[in-house]
C-alpha cells in the first residue's frame, strides 16, 4: 500500500555555489556562537552554517545566526557620511575628512562654551572589544567629557552593580560547563529558549545525561517555565522577597555552608537579621508563591551538591535589579555555591558583547576594569597613553540614562550615539524624543541610516557592519571570540575603530596617543595594560583565538607558554572557566560580602485607571529594537506585527477577540497592538516583545534602580482601549512601512 502523495515533492536545499568559508563569531546576542560564512565566486556572503568544532554551540545556531549572511545585503545601510545644519532640513553628503573635521569643531566649540562634560557619547554593547578600547581612549583622553556611557545600563547594569557589591568586581563566575555538573538549576526572569537557543539547547543536553531539577521564576509561563519542573509565577517586582524568603528557609533549617561562609564572607550577622523577618508565609502575601512551596525550592537549592542561578532582563530591568542580583548572590555565597563546578550565579548578557564594553570601554571606570576614583589606575592609564592623569575624572559621570534628563535640563548639548537607537529603546519615548530635539549637536554613528533616531540627527556616519571588520567579542562566559572580515564595508562606510582614530586626530592633544591602525595591533595594547588584572588576556591573540574557537579569560601569557610546553593546548588547558576557585575575591580583604536587603515596594502597580501589569520580552526571531532582524524576510515574517498576550477571561470581559487590534495606555503614553488570547498570562497581565518601534516604550516607566540606574521596563501599569478595527490596520500597516 502506498501512502502519502502519488507524486512527492521532497524538500530540496538550494545550492548556494559556495567556494569559501571564513570563520567568525554571531553578532547577535551573547552566547557567544562561532560560526562560517559562506562566500561565492564573487566574494559576496551566501549562506551561514555552525562551526562544528567550536566550544560554545557545537555546529548549531539559532534561526537568527542561520541568516545572519542576508545582513550584509539588507535594507536601510548608509553609504556615505550625511551632515545638515538642522534636523528639519535635508542631509547632504559629505567626504569623510569634512565630516571628521566638522564633528570634532563641534564638539570643542560646545565644550568651550559649556564645559567638558556639556558634550555627551554613548556607546552600545555591539562593536568590537577593539573598538570599545579605542573609544573610550578618545573620549577619556582626548575629548574629556565625563559623561560617557553604553547603552548596557538598559540591559546589565544590575548585573554589574551586583557582582560588585557582591564580589567586589564585575565579571560572571560561572560557564556553560556548570549545566553539565549542576545537581539544581535556578533561573530568575529568563526565557532561555526564545532569548539564547543554544544555551537552552546546552541545558537540554546536560539534562539528557543527568537528571536534575529546573526550577524558573517569573510572571508569565514561557516556553522555559513549561519545560521547567516548578514554574514560580511571581508577582511582578517582587523577587527580592522571594530570594529573602530563601534565604531565610535555608538559615532557619541549617541547610547554609556555614563554614564556607566563616571563611569566604562577611557581612552574616546584618543578613541573617534581615532575612529572618522574610518568613514564608509573610513573604507569600507579598510575592504570590505558596509558603510551602517556598520551602519546598529553598531545601532543593540547599540540598543539591552543586546548585547553580542564572537570570536575564526579569531581574535586571526592575526598580531594585541590583538588589535583585545582589540577593541571587547572596543565596550562592550562603549554600556554597561559588566557584565550583556546578555552582555558580551566572548573569545572562543580552548583547553580542555586552562584556567587551563592561571590560575594556572605559565607560564606568578605565581600561580592564580600572576605577576613576583610583588614582594609581587614573596614573598607570595616564602613563601609557600619554595623558595627563589630571585630564581623567576622579568618579564616574552620568549613565545613559541620566544623560537624557540632562539633556532636558540643559546641561547637555551635544550627543554622540555609536551603534544605539535611544527612540525605540529608552523607556518613555516620548520624552527621549523632546529631549533629541533639544540638542545643539546629535551625531548618529551607525551601520543603518533608517534608525529612527536619525530623525533627529544633524550627522550621520555611515559604519561597518558585524564582519565588515575584525576584532574581538567576549561572550557571557567570559570567552572571547574573534570576528575575522567576511567581507569588505558597504560603500563607503568604515568600521568604528577607523572612525574613532580619525576623529583623535582632529584633537590638539592626539600627537602625544598612539592610535593604532589594526585590530590586532590595538588587542596588543589591551593585551599590555591586562597583566596583572582580573582580566588577564595577555596570552591571547587573535590567530590563537581563532584556533581555539574562543577562550575564556582570566588566561595570562605563561598560562599558555606552560599548556605549549606540556602540549594541553588542545585539553582545554588554557583559559579559565570559573572565577573564585580559591575562594578569595576582589574585596581588600578577599572576603565576599553578604547584603541585608529590605524590600521597599516602589513599583508602578496595576489600579482602578490602569488594571493590567505590562510586562515585555524577546521573542526568537527578532533582536532588540529589529533595526537588524526586521529586515530580514525569513525573521520579520513570523512576528511582523506588535502584538500583546491577554489572558482569554480577560480578553472575554474587555469585549476583545483574537486578532483584534487595541489600544494601550498608560502614564506616559499609548500604542495600538494585535490581541493574541492566551493563558500564559495572568488576568491581570499583559505581555508585549519589546522588538517593535512606536509601541512598547511608548508606555514603559522610567523609574530607574538606585544602585545601577537601570530602568525598570518590566513594572508598569496599562489599561486596554477597543478602537475601530479599520483605522487599527491602517495605522499598524502604516508603523510597519515606516
Amino acid at each position: 500500500m502506498l501512502f502519502g502523495r502519488k507524486k512527492r515533492n521532497p524538500i530540496k536545499i538550494a545550492d548556494k555555489k559556495v567556494v569559501d568559508w571564513k570563520y567568525t563569531t554571531c553578532g547577535y546576542c551573547s552566547t557567544g556562537c562561532s560560526l562560517d560564512i559562506g562566500l561565492n565566486e564573487e566574494g559576496r556572503p551566501v549562506a551561514t552554517r555552525g562551526t562544528a568544532d567550536a566550544k560554545v554551540n557545537r555546529g548549531k545556531l539559532c534561526v537568527k545566526g542561520i541568516f545572519e549572511h542576508e545582513l550584509f545585503d539588507s535594507a536601510g545601510r548608509g553609504a556615505e557620511p550625511l551632515s545638515r545644519l538642522a534636523a528639519d532640513e535635508e542631509f547632504q553628503a559629505v567626504s569623510w575628512d569634512a565630516a571628521m573635521d566638522s564633528m570634532a569643531a563641534k564638539i570643542q566649540g560646545i565644550q568651550n562654551e559649556y564645559g567638558r562634560d556639556s558634550f555627551a557619547v554613548v556607546s552600545t554593547g555591539q562593536i568590537m572589544t577593539e573598538e570599545f578600547y579605542t573609544l573610550g581612549k578618545l573620549t577619556r583622553g582626548l575629548i574629556g567629557t565625563n559623561n560617557y556611557d553604553g547603552n548596557t545600563t538598559l540591559c546589565m547594569a544590575s548585573a554589574v552593580s551586583g557582582y560588585k557589591r557582591s564580589f567586589g568586581s564585575d565579571g560572571p563566575p560561572g560557564c556553560y560547563d556548570d549545566f553539565e555538573h549542576t545537581e539544581c538549576l535556578l533561573a530568575f526572569g529568563s526565557n532561555l529558549p526564545e532569548q539564547h537557543p543554544i544555551i537552552f539547547w546546552r541545558l537540554k543536553e546536560a539534562l539528557e545525561k543527568r537528571k536534575f531539577p529546573v526550577i524558573v521564576v517569573d510572571p508569565r509561563v514561557t516556553m522555559f517555565a513549561q519545560f521547567a519542573d516548578i514554574h514560580l509565577p511571581v508577582t511582578p517586582g517582587t523577587d527580592l522577597v522571594l530570594l529573602n524568603s530563601l534565604a531565610h528557609v535555608i538559615l532557619d533549617e541549617g541547610l547554609d555552608d556555614r563554614a564556607y561562609i566563616q571563611t569566604h564572607t562577611n557581612g552574616y550577622e546584618k543578613f541573617a537579621e534581615l532575612v529572618g523577618k522574610y518568613d514564608p508565609l509573610t513573604a507569600s502575601k507579598i510575592c504570590g508563591i505558596d509558603a510551602e512551596m517556598i520551602r519546598k525550592v529553598a531545601r532543593i537549592f540547599a540540598k543539591a551538591g552543586a546548585a547553580m542561578s542564572i537570570w536575564t532582563m526579569g531581574i535586571n530591568q526592575s526598580t531594585h535589579g541590583s538588589d535583585g542580583v545582589v540577593a541571587i548572590n547572596n543565596l550562592s555565597l550562603i549554600t556554597g555555591n561559588i566557584g565550583k563546578r556546578g555552582g555558580t550565579s551566572l548573569s545572562i548578557t543580552g548583547q553580542c558583547n555586552a562584556m567587551g564594553t563592561r571590560e575594556w570601554s572605559s565607560c564606568s571606570g578605565l581600561p580592564g576594569y580600572r576605577q576613576l576614583e583610583n588614582p594609581e589606575h587614573r596614573r598607570e592609564i595616564g602613563k601609557y597613553w600619554g595623558v595627563d592623569e589630571d585630564f581623567f575624572p576622579k568618579q564616574r559621570g552620568m549613565t545613559m540614562t541620566d544623560i537624557f534628563p540632562a539633556i532636558e535640563a540643559g546641561e547637555v548639548k551635544g550627543l554622540w550615539l555609536v551603534a544605539t537607537n535611544p527612540m525605540t529603546s529608552m523607556p518613555d519615548s516620548a520624552r527621549i524624543r523632546k529631549c533629541l530635539e533639544k540638542l545643539d549637536f546629535l551625531v548618529v554613528q551607525d551601520a543603518y541610516r533608517d534608525v529612527e533616531t536619525n530623525q533627529y540627527a544633524h550627522m550621520y556616519l555611515p559604519a561597518a557592519l558585524w564582519a565588515e571588520k575584525e576584532g574581538c567579542f567576549t561572550n557571557t562566559e567570559r570567552r572571547v571570540n574573534l570576528v575575522r572580515k567576511v567581507c569588505e564595508p558597504h560603500l563607503n562606510s568604515k568600521p568604528d575603530h577607523w572612525i574613532f582614530s580619525n576623529l583623535a586626530k582632529r584633537f590638539e592633544h592626539s600627537k602625544r596617543m598612539k592610535f593604532p591602525e589594526t585590530t590586532a595591533e590595538i588587542f596588543d595594547e589591551m593585551r599590555e595594560l591586562s597583566v596583572g588584572t582580573m582580566v588577564d588576556i595577555s596570552g591571547l591573540s587573535h590567530d590563537l583565538l581563532e584556533q581555539e574557537k574562543g577562550i575564556q579569560w582570566p588566561c595570562s601569557a605563561s598560562q599558555v607558554i606552560k599548556a605549549a610546553e606540556t602540549e594541553d593546548r588542545y585539553l582545554d588547558r588554557i583559559g579559565s572557566s570559573r572565577l573564585y576557585t580559591n575562594g578569595q575575591f576582589q574585596y581588600a580583604d578577599g572576603r565576599a560580602k553578604l547584603h541585608a536587603l529590605p524590600f521597599v515596594d516602589n513599583n508602578e502597580v496595576p489600579c482602578e485607571e490602569f488594571p493590567f501589569w505590562l510586562n515585555s520580552g524577546r521573542v526568537v526571531e527578532h533582536f532588540h529594537t529589529r533595526t537588524k532582524t526586521g529586515k530580514i524576510g525569513n525573521m520579520n515574517k513570523y512576528s511582523p506585527t506588535p502584538y500583546m498576550e491577554v489572558n482569554p477571561e480577560a480578553a472575554q470581559e474587555q469585549g476583545i477577540k483574537q486578532s483584534d487590534y487595541v489600544r494601550l495606555v498608560s502614564r506616559r503614553g499609548d500604542a495600538v497592538v494585535m490581541a493574541q488570547l492566551t493563558h500564559r498570562v495572568a488576568k491581570n497581565a499583559l505581555f508585549i516583545p519589546f522588538h517593535f518601534h512606536d509601541c512598547v516604550n511608548r508606555l514603559t516607566l522610567g523609574l530607574l534602580d538606585p544602585y545601577s540606574r537601570q530602568p525598570a521596563y518590566k513594572q508598569n501599569s496599562v489599561r486596554i482601549e477597543t478602537i475601530d478595527q479599520k483605522l487599527a490596520a491602517k495605522i499598524n500597516l502604516e508603523m510597519r512601512d515606516y
